[in-house]
């Protein structure tokens, strides 16, 4: 049995798996807020009353936001500031008693849909989170690409490729630099194109619905976004050249861009015919809490 843990900056999530992938119980809590200690020991009882129900021991794998630095060994990147420069990997395994896999939410999403999702059987993977940020994972062979910085992936932090003038500088980022393709490319950040033509402020799924009842300045807001994914995608297909890219996160619900990236991502790439599968993820909000799980490729018990 396999157990995996989505841990989120509002929501923990848990779920337990049997060796062939079918699920055998899902639970989800509120992340706490009173701090780091909170946290770990929700995780903890989620884990025990799973075990409990089911009268079975299990690996554990946790997706979490940030990675555990090689050079320190502690948390970094993590916007759940409390876990940034925690030993969170060492405190969670002695709380439990056992090995545990910790790895970024995002790889954790793009393992998912290459083991049994959208993805599974292709040889190289890129899995692209479109949310409130921009994250990705690649997986090549069924394997989990990290790097020695524990970064592959990352690509929303990257510049947007091929600016136009109305795209410098770029809006600011909570990383410190300015015009990464996180700020173009994630849910606030088509929010904040439509705003800066003066529009009223709207959710991202509100400025993709009111492009689909006709609006045309939304429409034309989601115009924008498109192209600048399809720029983000290419350059991305420029260095890894991956069999499919999978979308994941709340934009990856807008259907038109199944539609749309495959035009446009051939204008930015280098090649003369870019054939690459553009897909939604299999199993959608529940692809990071599944990729936790297969952090194990094997079953210990």
């Amino acid at each position: 049995m396999r157990i995996g843990v989505d841990l989120g900056g509002t929501k923990i999530e848990l779920i337990a798996l049997e060796d062939d992938g079918r699920l055998l119980t899902r639970t989800r809590v509120d992340t706490p807020r009173e701090g780091y200690r909170a946290v770990l020991e929700a995780i903890v009882a989620l884990v025990h009353a799973a075990e409990s129900e089911l009268q079975r021991r299990g690996t554990i794998g946790i997706g979490m936001p940030g990675v555990i630095s090689p050079a320190t060994g502690l948390v970094k990147n993590a916007n759940s500031v409390c876990l940034n420069g925690q030993p969170f990997d060492r405190d969670i395994a002695a709380a439990l008693q056992r090995e545990v896999r910790v790895a970024n939410d995002a790889n954790c999403f793009a393992l998912s849909e290459a083991t049994d999702g959208a993805g599974a059987g292709v040889e190289v993977v890129f899995g692209a989170i479109l949310g409130t940020g921009v994250g990705g994972g690649v997986v090549v062979r069924g394997g989990l690409l990290t790097g020695p910085n524990a970064i592959a992936g990352e690509w929303g932090h990257n510049p947007l490729p091929w600016p136009n003038s109305q795209e410098l500088p770029g809006p600011q980022c909570y990383c410190g630099k300015r015009g990464c393709i996180e700020t173009f490319c994630s849910g606030p950040g088509l929010v904040r194109d439509l705003a800066a033509n003066a529009q009223p402020t709207l959710t991202a799924r509100e400025v993709v619905a009111a492009a689909e009842q006709g609006g045309a300045l939304a429409d034309q807001a989601v115009q924008r976004y498109e192209e600048r994914l399809a720029k983000s995608l290419a350059s991305v297909v420029n260095v890894i050249d991956p069999h499919v890219i999978v979308l994941g996160g709340g934009l990856s619900n807008v259907r038109r861009l199944y539609h749309t990236l495959p035009r446009l991502i051939p204008k930015y790439a280098f090649s003369d015919r870019i054939c690459t599968p553009i897909v939604p993820a299999r199993y959608g909000d529940a692809s990071g809490v599944r990729g936790a799980a297969w952090l194990w490729p094997t079953s210990s018990g």
